[in-house]
């Protein structure tokens, strides 16, 4: 397992040093030919000085090994003339390449830890929400081997085929269902097998629950009695319903895509990876990018990259990376004094994200997970898992959930359900106080959307992050159905005997005012933030990509993670951005996008009832 240690190779025979004399490009010769505006050429005139300094060159260089970042790097590896190097800013997800050592990240039960602290995660909080009861929201994203898919839940949820049929209309062309849903598959070894929407035999596993849990099963239950249809494959035909959910755990444990695709390329002598490694500016000639430069154990270096430069840090890294370098808004850049290398002004708006609410219930029998999280029993079941990688270790317990419409007229479902047999406080932070189970609700496409600015020049900084949750009418009514909805399903008869008194909301929050009031108090975010560098036209003025995800403006430089979705997607982020990342690989490759025409999706018989 040696190569799991494998440090950066800055020297290959494959990669040949990209050699820029200085009397190639005479100032003056640049400034007239171009005719770059001062501030440009300052930038010029200083990437071009790297050809003094002892900088490596690889064809590409990709920032993040996250969720999007390791997909790039395996797939661009598959072709052994292309050098690649992979940039994470975090460490890796092993120590002494053992999974069982960081068992914290690999063991599903124990997702919460990761959560809560700052050793793989980049710990980020928005700004006081003033429609939130001035509450200031906290964000955490991976920033380790794998991403925030090495942190998440492990849900697999793909979305609703209109979602990327509504992307090309919002004009991300190419990007709707019939050439999205070939690259799903791709990724994909589903254990239930291949069919028309499972992959069956692509590097990220996807399994079902295995714990059969009898809240699990009343859940189910209830939701049918309230009059919701069960589907067998929420990512297939049908998503409307409640079902059994897909989880990235493969043979109990996590299957993140430093799992799925850069451990199996690692030891590929085309790709080098360097961690703790902290990109902080993209190098340009003009607009042309020609590498970048980091922070590696307090020593700032440069890197080149002589065809592409891409960017997959997700939804905030990446566009607060691209201000930084002089790409995004001009006036919000001058105001810092950041040399403006084109002027985007979409860099860090459209900022999208889910909003949640957990509705919880105290539960009269002793069959929740309070006693798993008892000190003895949680030793018993970390042993187990780390013998075995069985047992209630090896599941993040949210096996069950839906999708249903809010109201009459919607035509695809806008509210979706997780169920956990357990009670969450905090995200995690406080302890479980009793027996309870709860279920995660929130809209899917909310119509609140918010931003994300520089604080500085810094690159340390954070950037200030303005989701405006709640900002919108449609947005409160719409958190007003998915409490009177959950409650609904939660009084059916399937929960009776476990039902006990409701302790959130809590009986009291009855009126619509009062139901409001617990939404502003107690929503949070699911994790899901997106749409900050969104496709689109070159003639749409808010597009920081293009339909081939690439920088518009400016040449040699890509964006692919989850920022790059023009609207954000009904249901949760790692599989779409997965896909994103597959089918981008493709693109960059040159090859043809694959595509499945004429593949059923299930419609409501009519919309003039919500179920």
């Amino acid at each position: 397992m040696s190569y799991l240690v494998k440090g950066v190779k800055w020297w290959s025979p494959v990669n040949k040093m990209c050699k820029v004399t200085g009397s190639l490009f005479k100032a003056q010769t640049l400034k007239n030919i171009l005719g770059i505006h001062e501030q440009q050429f300052k930038i010029s005139r200083a990437s071009s000085q790297l050809s003094s300094e002892k900088a490596s060159s690889y064809n590409y260089v990709i920032v993040g090994a996250g969720s999007a970042g390791c997909v790039l790097a395996n797939r661009l590896t598959e072709d052994p003339l292309s050098t690649v190097l992979l940039l994470e800013a975090g460490p890796k997800d092993t120590l002494l390449g053992s999974k069982r050592l960081m068992w914290k990240i690999h063991m599903p039960a124990a997702l919460t830890y990761n959560l809560c602290d700052d050793k793989y995660n980049w710990y980020y909080h928005t700004t006081s929400q003033k429609h939130m009861d001035n509450r200031i929201m906290y964000w955490p994203r991976g920033r380790v081997w794998g991403g925030s898919s090495s942190l998440n839940a492990m849900v697999y949820i793909r979305g609703h085929a209109e979602d990327y049929n509504r992307w090309s209309r919002e004009g991300a062309v190419g990007w709707d269902y019939e050439h999205c849903l070939p690259y799903f598959k791709k990724a994909q070894t589903h254990e239930l097998g291949p069919d028309q929407y499972r992959g069956g035999n692509g590097p990220l596993h996807v399994s079902r629950g295995k714990t059969n849990h009898p809240l699990h099963q009343a859940f189910l239950e209830a939701a049918q009695q309230a009059g919701y249809p069960f589907t067998d494959d929420m990512n297939g035909y049908q998503q409307e319903g409640f079902g059994w959910m897909d989880m990235t755990v493969h043979q109990g444990q996590r299957w993140s895509t430093a799992s799925a695709y850069l451990r199996p390329a690692i030891s590929r002598p085309n790709l080098s990876v360097a961690e703790k490694t902290f990109v902080t500016k993209i190098l340009f000639q003009g607009t042309k990018c020609i590498g970048v430069e980091y922070v590696k154990n307090g020593q700032r270096k440069k890197v080149l990259a002589n065809k592409e430069v891409i960017l997959s840090g997700g939804a905030i890294n990446s566009p607060q990376l691209l201000m930084l370098s002089g790409i995004g808004n001009a006036d919000d850049l001058k105001k810092l004094g950041i040399p403006v290398v084109c002027h985007l002004p979409g860099v860090g708006q459209n900022l999208q994200d889910h909003l949640e609410v957990y509705v919880q219930q105290k539960c009269t029998k002793p069959i929740t997970l309070y006693s798993a999280q008892k000190p003895l029993n949680m030793v018993k079941i970390g042993l187990e898992w780390l013998w075995k990688f069985t047992g209630e270790g090896a599941t993040a317990h949210l096996e069950s959930g839906g999708f249903i419409r809010s109201e009459p007229g919607v035509p695809h479902p806008d509210i979706q359900f997780h169920f956990l047999p357990s009670q969450v406080i905090d995200h995690g932070r406080v302890a479980s106080t009793m027996e309870a189970y709860q279920v995660h609700v929130g809209p899917m496409r909310s119509t609140s959307v918010g931003w994300l600015k520089l604080k500085s020049t810094d690159p340390n900084d954070h950037p200030i992050l303005e989701p405006n949750y709640l900002s919108t009418e449609r947005d409160i009514l719409e958190f007003r159905q998915c409490v009177k909805l959950t409650r609904e399903i939660f009084a059916q008869k399937a929960f009776e005997k476990f039902r006990g008194p409701e302790i959130q909301p809590g009986n009291h929050v009855q009126s619509d005012k009062d139901i409001d009031a617990f939404v502003r108090q107690k929503a949070d975010s699911a994790y899901h933030p997106s749409c900050t560098c969104k496709m689109g036209q070159p003639s749409d003025s808010s597009a920081v990509v293009d339909s081939q995800t690439k920088v518009i403006g400016v040449e040699n430089l890509r964006v692919v993670d989850a920022s790059i979705m023009p609207s954000v997607v009904s249901g949760n982020l790692n599989a779409p951005t997965i896909m994103i990342a597959e089918k981008a690989a493709d693109i960059i490759k040159g090859l043809p996008s694959l595509q499945e025409k004429n593949v059923p999706v299930y419609k409501p018989k009519t919309l003039e009832s919500q179920r």
